[in-house]
């Protein structure tokens, strides 16, 4: 009797051990030139380094990862921050306690946190993934939450992204093989080569740096204002979902006015940059096609990377001071009032690309590699200024993934969706100016994947939340159950909102439009999925 008891403790005992979850955490160092070296052996890294405390520390636990990133890694951690997987969360408090002499901070990352995936491609910021690539950190891919959206998929090669715009290198690594060219472009200093890379270049090929939808596939035609719905038709008719065009013109048609509205209804999404001229010198009132037409994404330059302006202050030779590139800013540069630190900041107008009614999204653009550039030089070349250009297809790749992920998401929903699951910066102070001119705030692409994952597995919950619309039209279709929480649609916007499940209004929501809008909620059982999820693993419903 007793052996067999200790047979059932033995059991018990291994499947705990199993069955504890491996913890994953960020550890920052104090010195940035502490630098543990480990060996690989199997699955598992072996500390190989000379200090004893520290191997003694490590001995007690299985460590899968222990290396630097500039992921969640503020200016003066950038060097210092690691990112480490191991086989129980103790081990963080271990080292924090015990060799305090050699760490000073870190914190668990949430299991919801650890839906992610990186390519080997990812740069400086990867974290499961490598940076075989150019030594990069692309943080401003980390901001738009791409690694959640990768989670779900990386795209897919019958998913087809149009490029309107100047040559595309075929012959590069980014694109090669995955490319087909309808008609032959201008050459524009590689403007065409560095727009698709941000949109589709090739991911998880040790080259690089990942795109948006790097799985995708790429139709690239030439570009033009005046043949521009015969360019629109022709990738459309090729089979492009989306078609980027990171050019304008002041020319406008209600031909192509109607044009583009029949392309959406047969399943075509256009994204457009809305130009960079800067509000000192339009002051909202410029339109610029095709980004001012209808039924076009029109996207403008928004900031991401400095959590507040006091993380950025730069002092010039003439001794003013200025922030740059702070998260959620309409400009990428903001003065103070009489030059005083603690006075009111403003935006500099200058630094603010084309804004205006029409605009519907921001997205990144400072900071942004340029594939061209760096390959001309053969030196990393990051985008300095604000500029629309790259702006544009960073939605482009987003609206690929959804297509990826879904094949048969209605067309006329990813703007919905997109807007739905953009970052809010209304309450921003130094945006106020501006409201009503950016568009429903900054790309996620993170949560726009997401949701439509969300809506199509009957897993969970689609959340609408903490976004306050007055005006658009709004539709969305769902499977799954949709839950609005702290949501205002009012004004003249309108709602139409069809869910197989239930449709739950919880705190906050407000669903109060003019006689300009409307709200249509319906419940309907009979709703099917047209096709299924297509995941980048298919066990992920299972998580």
């Amino acid at each position: 009797m007793r052996n067999l008891l200790l047979f059932f403790i033995l059991i018990a005992s291994i499947f705990s051990v199993n069955a504890q979850e491996e913890a994953w955490f960020y550890l920052r160092a104090r010195d940035t030139s502490f630098s543990p070296s480990f060996e690989k052996k199997g699955d598992y890294l072996i500390y190989t380094g000379q200090d004893p405390k520290l191997s003694a520390g490590l001995q007690n636990y299985t460590i899968k990862a222990f290396k630097k990133t500039q992921k969640n890694a503020i200016r003066e951690n950038l060097n210092k921050t690691f990112f480490v997987i191991a086989d129980k969360k103790s081990l963080l408090h271990d080292l924090l306690i015990n060799m305090a002499d050699i760490f000073e901070s870190g914190e668990i990352i949430s299991k919801e946190d650890r839906k992610i995936f990186e390519p080997n491609d990812y740069g400086l910021t990867s974290t499961i993934g490598d940076s075989k690539g150019f030594k990069v950190s692309l943080d401003y891919l980390d901001f738009l939450e791409l690694p959640k959206a990768w989670y779900y998929t990386t795209g897919d090669r019958n998913t087809f992204v149009g490029i309107s715009d100047g040559i595309i290198d075929t012959t590069n690594a980014e694109f090669k093989g995955k490319i087909t060219v309808l008609k032959k472009s201008y050459d524009v200093k590689g403007h065409g080569s560095s727009v698709a890379s941000i949109a589709v270049g090739q991911g998880d090929n040790s080259y690089g740096v990942p795109g948006v939808c790097y799985d995708c596939s790429i139709y690239a035609t030439t570009y033009g204002s005046s043949k521009a719905l015969s360019i629109f038709t022709e990738l459309a008719d090729a089979g492009a979902k989306v078609i980027n065009c990171s050019w304008l013109s002041s020319f406008s048609s209600p031909k192509i006015q109607e044009g583009i509205n029949e392309l959406l209804k047969q399943g075509t999404v256009i994204v457009a940059s809305a130009g960079n001229k800067p509000w000192s010198v339009t002051f909202g009132q410029k339109s610029y096609y095709p980004a001012s037409y209808d039924h076009v994404i029109s996207v403008s330059s928004g900031m991401f990377k400095y959590d507040s302006i006091e993380d950025n202050i730069i002092q010039l030779d003439s001794g003013e001071y200025y922030a740059e590139n702070i998260r959620g800013h309409v400009g990428r540069t903001v003065g103070f009032e009489g030059n005083d630190l603690k006075g009111k900041a403003k935006i500099w107008p200058i630094s603010i690309t084309t804004l205006n009614k029409d605009v519907d999204l921001l997205a990144p653009s400072v900071g942004i590699v340029q594939l061209a550039k760096t390959l001309r030089t053969n030196k990393i070349s990051n985008i300095p200024f604000e500029a629309t250009s790259p702006s544009a297809p960073l939605v482009s790749g987003t609206i690929g993934l959804m297509f990826s992920l879904y094949p048969c998401l209605p067309a006329d929903e990813v703007e919905s969706i997109l807007k739905m699951t953009a970052m809010n910066i209304d309450d921003i102070e130094v945006n106020k100016p501006y409201a009503g001119m950016y568009g429903a705030g900054i790309l996620n692409s993170g949560r726009a994947v997401e949701m439509v994952f969300d809506m199509f597995a009957q897993k969970g919950s689609v959340k609408i939340e903490n976004q306050r619309f007055s005006r658009w039209d709004f539709k969305l279709t769902s499977i799954s159950e949709v839950v609005m929480r702290n949501q205002k649609f009012t004004e003249d916007s309108s709602l139409k909102l069809t869910s197989k499940k239930r449709i739950v209004i919880s705190e906050n929501t407000i669903l109060k439009p003019n006689s300009n809008g409307k709200i249509h909620l319906k419940i309907d059982p009979s709703l099917k999925k047209e096709c299924e999820l297509q995941l980048r693993d298919p066990n992920i419903l299972n998580d």
